[in-house]
């Protein structure tokens, strides 16, 4: 597992090797987290055609960030437990950065991306947390999922 400097961890997939055409053809719930898979159903042809557009581009020799294993890693935390969601795009496209979890890098990363070094300065500033403690979730927080 790859740590990270998410406020909290959340497992990559255990069968980190397939690829985004593997991905597709597996049932979604072992993509996700059980109660996300019943919450996704009705969306479900869309994210195989993603998986699928997405197997098309690597198989094209375009790069595509994250990994395999962190494509819908945050969905892999129980629905249950969420109290926030953030969905959008990684915002970091150097090879090795993207993990998967918006506003969050691989710990051996280096400089810290600029946004990722602001919010730890917020963070900080505002909550007296400091940065780059957030590697697990401070207590309290352990049902927040950022993505």
């Amino acid at each position: 597992m790859l740590e990270s400097d998410a406020l909290f961890e959340l497992d990559q997939d255990p069968a980190g090797t397939d690829g985004f055409a593997e991905l597709a053809r597996r049932p979604l719930a072992d993509l996700v987290a059980p109660d996300w898979a019943g919450a996704l159903a009705g969306v479900e042809s869309e994210l195989r055609a993603v998986l699928g557009f997405l197997a098309d581009e690597v198989a094209a020799g375009h790069q595509v960030l994250p990994s395999p294993s962190n494509v819908l890693r945050a969905f892999r935390q129980p629905l249950a437990g969420v109290k926030v969601l953030v969905v959008g795009q990684d915002p970091y496209p150097t090879p090795g950065h993207a993990v998967g979890l918006s506003f969050s890098v691989d710990k051996r990363t280096r400089p810290i991306p600029r946004s990722l070094a602001n919010i730890y300065r917020e963070l900080e500033a505002d909550l007296g947390i400091p940065a780059r403690s957030m590697a697990t979730c401070p207590p309290g927080r352990s049902r927040a999922c950022c993505c």
